[in-house]
């Protein structure tokens, strides 16, 4: 590893657009729905539609176009994606000015958003592993890690009062510039990038739809990681409006505490996303995935605890810490794990099945835990769910004991050439 960890200049480029990319995601946070509410007196089904329908439609799209994106020059691709988002998202404060603005449109800027969002995710993944050596990539996803905790911490606050100063469809045509300047500086990063695999004219067969599946059910590495993620995340992620209608409806707390609750935690991915990477080092990438990942799923019961006043208060922010702290430490070391064990001409495909997997799966559990807390009450829905991520560790040792580790099987080395890397000058 170079001294002082110096990535070069073209990971700087990266850097600071996925920063500026971020940062505009969060400022307009919630601004559609409040469109929608404000704008348009849309209901509460059709508020809930924009993030449901809009993530299950693009992750939908987004299926064919992981193939595409494999066979095409990623640094382009990632451009392509940010203009897209940017032009979408510009129709919206457009459509207001002129007074069209219609719920359908806002439907489908969700949709090419989403969809826009995972190529740019798939793309992202095999660029950055062209821009770095393998033994690099800890380091950039900790800082990428570490840049989206930072951006969580701060960018909502300053959304919010955004927000009340120039209203929703002004902040999403803020977020509509963070892409065009992440654009910017992606083309900025410069040097030459390896042809892809394929011509680039060539179309994608039926059968590369699910390679991407195929690739990580058969490795005895990604196969666990992915199972684990996928259940983990979508439970989790099942929770967070029935914790919504838990603490602001029964427990009684402001919106301003609720937000609290969620912010002051956020310090802890800083300092999990530190720690990653000299843990890697000192215990390996392994045990640091076994243990961070077994730990993570430790929290999240003690979100069937909170009662009213400070108290409360106190034990979901305590909480929240140390579940945020626990990611931190897994999910660099995770994005690292599935770069390495990824052979470079797969991993757009693979990268597009995983997110894809994880959106669909969220929005499913979401809508069984909305059902689930109508019926037996939230608090016994979020324990429940507490309950049953317990279990996910457990996914993490399958099929073999041996499976999570930082160093590949000959097998899997006899079909994986040597990653593309760059010594010279995403996530």
């Amino acid at each position: 590893m170079r001294s002082g960890h110096r990535l070069g200049r073209p990971f700087g480029w990266l850097w600071a657009a996925y920063g500026t990319s971020a940062l505009g995601t969060w400022l307009a946070h919630g601004a559609f729905p409040l469109i929608a509410v404000q704008v348009l007196n849309a209901g509460p089904a059709e508020v809930a539609a924009l993030s449901g329908v809009g993530t299950a439609v693009g992750a939908a799209v987004a299926v064919p176009l992981g193939p595409w994106v494999e066979f095409r020059r990623k640094r382009r691709v990632l451009i392509a994606a940010d203009l897209v988002r940017c032009a979408v998202l510009l129709t919206v404060p457009t459509a207001f000015a002129f007074g069209a603005l219609t719920y359908l449109q806002l439907l489908l800027v969700s949709v090419a958003v989403a969809a826009a969002d995972i190529v740019f995710r798939a793309a992202s993944g095999a660029y950055l592993k062209t821009l770095l050596p393998d033994e690099d990539l800890l380091v950039a996803n900790a800082r990428l890690e570490s840049t989206a905790w930072t951006v969580t911490i701060v960018a909502p606050p300053l959304g919010g009062a955004t927000i009340a100063l120039l209203g929703p469809v002004a902040t999403v045509a803020a977020d509509a510039v963070t892409h065009l300047l992440s654009a910017a500086g992606i083309r900025a990063t410069g040097g030459e990038e390896p042809p892809p695999g394929r011509r680039e004219t060539g179309r994608p067969r039926a059968g590369d739809l699910f390679d991407g599946w195929r690739y990580i059910l058969a490795d005895p590495t990604l196969r666990p990681l992915f199972f684990n993620t996928v259940l983990f995340n979508g439970l989790l992620m099942a929770t967070s409006p029935l914790l919504a209608v838990l603490m602001l409806s029964q427990l009684g707390f402001t919106p301003w505490q609720y937000g609290l609750a969620f912010a002051v935690p956020s310090v802890g991915g800083l300092l999990g996303s530190r720690l990653a990477r000299p843990l890697a080092t000192r215990f390996g990438q392994r045990q640091v995935l076994v243990v961070a990942g077994s730990v993570r799923a430790l929290w999240p019961i003690g979100l069937v605890f909170p009662g009213p006043g400070t108290g409360g208060l106190l034990v979901v922010i305590g909480v929240e810490f140390g579940l945020i702290l626990s990611c931190a430490v897994f999910n660099p070391v995770s994005v690292t794990c599935r770069l390495q064990r990824t052979v470079t001409e797969r991993v757009s495909r693979t990268w597009t099945a995983w997110v894809v997997t994880t959106r669909a799966t969220t929005a499913l559990l979401t809508v069984l835990w909305g059902v689930l807390g109508s019926l037996l009450g939230p608090r016994t829905a979020i324990g429940l769910a507490g309950l049953l991520l317990l279990a996910t560790p457990s996914l993490l040792l399958r099929p073999r004991a041996s499976a999570l580790r930082s160093e590949p099987d000959p097998a899997h080395d006899q079909r994986e050439p040597t990653p593309v890397g760059s010594d010279g000058p995403k996530n």
